[in-house]
């Protein structure tokens, strides 16, 4: 084997190696329990959290045509001696928040 060969050879699975990384980092998610974590962690500034839930199935989300592919959850908390309830909506891809929804009682 001469020393062109092996350098070709090198050279392409270096490249190769460096596409599959960037092709899996835009695929992976974030798991929904750190996701729960973080919105846990935002909402405990202003009370404290009685019950919160997570789905953990990715599911797929548009907002103002914008797609997303995210978590949806919820969140009850004490505020003065009232529960109040929220649904949330997390990006799988990054754990950010999109969107929070108070849910009323009928």
């Amino acid at each position: 084997m001469n020393w062109k060969s092996f350098l070709i050879g090198a050279a392409l699975g270096a490249i190769s190696g460096y596409a599959a990384k960037e092709i899996l980092s835009q695929k992976t998610t974030v798991t929904p329990e750190k996701v729960l974590e973080h919105v846990k962690k935002q909402f405990k500034h202003n009370g404290s959290i009685s019950g919160s839930w997570i789905h953990m199935a990715v599911e797929p989300y548009e907002k103002q045509q914008i797609k997303y592919r995210v978590y949806k959850g919820g969140i009850s908390k004490n505020n003065n001696g009232l529960n109040e309830q929220f649904e949330f909506i997390a990006d799988a891809q990054t754990g950010t928040i999109i969107d929070i929804q108070p849910l009323t009682s009928n």
